[in-house]
């Protein structure tokens, strides 16, 4: 029998992401795990069997489209390739499955635009899973600057870098036209965290990266301008030292936020101090972002609720994303319409193959 306060989860896909992500669904209060697909037989099983052994009766699936023509299935999970985002966000969406997409959602603002037209006529919900945004410390930092302690934002640094291990270079296997990379993988982060503090829409982007032979970005490091002199630096890289945290100086002192990825056993950490000579460093609760995101979606669907991050958002990000992308290639400052209308040119990638020609977009 439906437990109707609990929304039913399927996996799409055997990722190493599986690893969080998996756990939170099972330690959700609204959220029951009902199946996992793979392409790749076996794996399937396999990743049941190490996050959440002690689940019974979830459906195996080796076959994708089989996960999304299961009727006990509300919503599912996308870990794939990023350039397979887009294609089975449209693939669930039309089969009625609400989605909840591992970032990025899409490698481009057409196909952001197609998941957007299309969870409006199938009345689904969608969000792009950024997971860190569902942590408390994030809100208390809000909280410290809307209470004046640091006075008007102006300027904001993100750094999120790890050295790159063996198992992990399936990140550098595409180039970053295909997903790949440092940009699509945690840049998206750094861009992220700069536009989440800034009340304004950003008037231009400039960017450098280091690349590797398949076309993928390693280092890349930039600066977005939000105007009047407010401004966003973004560092990340795959060949430096573990990174994840974020500075924001304002008018009167400055907070730093020491580890946004924090594990659900690490305790957070929120430093401040003014220009009067105040400072101090907050210990916050532990917490599990990705249950926190789990139990948020599975509750604006539930109770027919807007998601905290719209698509809207994710256009906004991806167009930011893009315009860096142009300003490495092209070496320049991207100003004006490539950050304001949906047309910037890309080169052909997977994902627009996959949308326009398989999908009829």
């Amino acid at each position: 029998m439906n437990d109707k306060s609990k929304l039913r989860w399927g996996i799409l896909g055997a990722a190493r992401i599986n690893e969080r992500l998996m756990p939170a669904i099972v330690g959700a209060s609204n959220a029951e795990l009902v199946a996992i697909a793979s392409r790749r037989t076996g794996a399937a099983a396999q990743t049941l069997a190490q996050y959440a052994p002690q689940q019974q009766n979830v459906c195996i699936y080796n076959d994708r489209e089989a996960l999304l023509n299961d009727p006990n299935i509300d919503a599912v999970y996308i870990p794939l390739a990023n350039y397979e985002h887009a294609e089975w966000a449209l693939r669930a969406i039309r089969q009625g499955k609400h989605v909840l997409c591992e970032k990025p959602m899409a490698l481009s603002l057409a196909a952001i635009e197609s998941i957007y037209l299309a969870s409006r006529e199938h009345n689904v919900k969608v969000m792009e899973g950024f997971m860190y945004r569902f942590h408390p410390q994030h809100t208390r930092v809000q909280e410290l600057i809307q209470s004046g302690l640091i006075g008007e934002v102006r300027s904001i640094r993100s750094s999120f870098s790890f050295m790159m291990r063996p198992a992990r270079m399936y990140r550098l296997a595409e180039s970053v036209d295909n997903g790949g990379g440092a940009m699509w993988d945690i840049g998206c982060y750094a861009i992220h965290v700069a536009r989440l503090f800034f009340d304004q829409q950003p008037i231009s982007v400039t960017a450098l990266s280091k690349h590797v032979e398949s076309g993928a970005d390693i280092t890349t490091s930039g600066i977005i301008d939000f105007g009047d002199g407010k401004f966003a630096h973004f560092d990340f890289s795959f060949e430096r030292a573990r990174r994840c945290e974020y500075e924001i100086i304002g008018t009167k002192g400055g907070i730093k936020c020491h580890n946004v990825w924090a594990m659900p056993t690490d305790i957070p950490v929120i430093s401040w101090w003014t220009e009067d000579g105040q400072q101090e460093e907050e210990q916050l609760p532990p917490a599990n972002h990705f249950q926190l995101e789990i139990e948020h979606f599975s509750q604006c669907v539930l109770e027919d609720t807007d998601p905290l991050l719209s698509l809207e958002d994710a256009k906004n990000n991806c167009q930011l994303i893009v315009a860096a992308l142009q300003s490495v290639e092209e070496k320049q400052v991207v100003t004006g319409n490539a950050l304001r209308m949906w047309t910037f040119k890309r080169k052909r990638s997977r994902e627009i193959h996959n949308v326009t020609d398989s999908d009829n977009f």
